[in-house]
């Protein structure tokens, strides 16, 4: 089993979902977070003071997948996040030793 974490646009978090279902992928935790890597944020004017916004609005989307599911689940996401802007995200792929379903016990790949 594979974690995939992908940090996206929230403009693209339905095309992403929408290309995840179209592959089998139903279960996912989404978050808002905030956050920034080479955009480094910008600076607005707000009643005629200039400040820093470096804290961009984000959406993490979290999945656990079988491991043959990685690439379609890695493809999915890049295809229905790219813009081609600095800015359209990161995904991140870590191995998972176990998962538990805490309603009845099941472990493993079971529990997904």
């Amino acid at each position: 089993m594979q974690k995939i974490e992908a940090v996206i646009q929230p403009s693209k978090l339905d095309a992403v979902k929408d290309a995840l279902v179209e592959i089998g992928i139903s279960g996912m935790t989404i978050t808002d977070v905030r956050g920034h890597g080479r955009q480094k944020g910008h600076t607005e004017l707000y009643r005629g003071r200039e400040y820093s916004v470096d804290l961009l609005p984000k959406v993490k989307l979290e999945l656990v997948v079988l491991d043959d599911m990685v690439e379609k689940v890695v493809q999915a996401i890049v295809q229905a996040a790219k813009t081609g802007k600095i800015g359209d995200g990161k995904i991140f792929v870590t191995r998972v030793d176990e998962a538990v379903r805490i309603r009845n016990d099941q472990r493993g790949e079971i529990a997904l």
